[in-house]
């Protein structure tokens, strides 16, 4: 009987998808701008769920990122365009194909700090704490990331050295760089990339269960966390880049944002501990004014105009008896002497 069970053949390797773009009539439909797409949609859900739980208002929070959003993709193209110069202009070069995202090519790192700007701009704004917006993000942003990166996967770039792992990613003989055509299987430093960050989001999301981390601390544990993977990830990739002192640009950038991020976060941590609260102001969507409450101590308007008449009219007289001469203030006295010798008496007659 066993001899009649097919037997189940594993790959010794993942393939790689057999198309990357589909037609819907004249439109192109292409895996790449899904995964963009389908990351921006997660990352936000993800960025919306703790900034509710904090209290903030989604609506303001969609405002913020209607000018995150745009800024983050122009961001991320510039980034490569530039870093990546060589692609696009010189000899033999279109500089029009720099224009054609749908081919890949965004940076992470334009798209966070162009993203930033965005937002913080649209935070200025409406009045919002940036770091707190930045602190609701964290994840979702690398919950972005991680999805994005399967678009590379479909365009079937960005990989690793070649391997001969089980995991070892299958490249079509076009898409292998010059001096790699005799390699079939390649490190898939997508997956790579997609599992480190999953480690990520969980970083941020119990270390912020377990302390209070505000003032931009949840975000700097992202940038340090992401760099720190980030390194050893980008040293395996052989695609052609730009390198300084022997090392990958990206590998320098990484390092450098690392530094920077564990700096912020002490010093946010000794300067600012706790959590900025967004449940009142413009945050949870009141206007400045609504949240400004007045003390009791305080004196509003309206209890000054439900003040009795006779009571105002009786500060306004020792006002006036205040600001009078000494003769007026004596003729004053003695007109009230003689007032309350006369309704003394008549008040002891009533109560005959």
């Amino acid at each position: 009987m066993s001899s009649l069970i097919p037997a189940v053949i594993v790959p010794a390797f993942i393939p790689s998808p057999s198309q990357g773009v589909w037609h819907l009539g004249p439109l192109p439909i292409r895996a790449y701008a899904l995964c963009i797409l389908a990351g921006i949609f997660a990352g936000y859900w993800l960025g919306r769920h703790r900034w509710v739980a904090r209290g903030g208002s989604p609506t303001v929070l969609a405002d913020i990122m209607f000018w995150a959003i745009p800024f983050g993709l122009v961001g991320a193209r510039i980034y490569h365009v530039i870093t990546d110069a060589e692609l696009y202009f010189g000899e033999g070069k279109n500089p029009i194909d720099a224009l054609k995202i749908w081919h890949g090519g965004l940076g992470i790192w334009g798209a966070v700090g162009f993203g930033a700007l965005g937002a913080w701009i649209a935070c200025r704004r409406a009045k919002v704490p940036f770091l707190a917006v930045a602190d609701a993000m964290a994840p979702g942003i690398a919950l972005a990331q991680i999805l994005g990166r399967f678009g590379n996967y479909f365009n079937q770039e960005l990989f690793g050295k070649p391997t001969d792992r089980p995991w070892g990613l299958e490249i079509a003989f076009d898409n292998r760089p010059i001096g790699f055509k005799d390699f079939a299987t390649f490190h898939p430093t997508f997956l790579y990339e997609a599992i480190w960050n999953l480690g990520v989001i969980a970083l941020v999301i119990l270390a912020g269960r377990r302390f209070q981390l505000g003032h931009g601390r949840a975000f700097f544990l992202y940038v340090a966390g992401y760099t720190l993977g980030r390194a050893w990830i980008e040293n395996l990739r052989i695609d052609t880049v730009n390198h300084f002192l022997g090392l990958r640009l990206n590998v320098w950038t990484s390092m450098v944002l690392f530094v920077l991020a564990v700096v912020a976060f002490v010093i946010s941590a000794r300067l600012r501990p706790g959590m900025e609260d967004i449940s009142v102001g413009p945050a949870a969507g009141q206007p400045p004014a609504e949240a400004t409450k007045p003390t009791g101590d305080e004196p509003t308007p309206e209890a000054d105009e439900t003040r009795p008449a006779d009571e105002t009219d009786a500060d306004q007289q020792a006002e006036a008896e205040d600001s009078a001469s000494p003769e007026v203030k004596d003729q004053t006295d003695k007109t009230k002497v003689q007032a309350t010798s006369t309704n003394g008496a008549e008040t002891d007659g009533s109560r005959d």
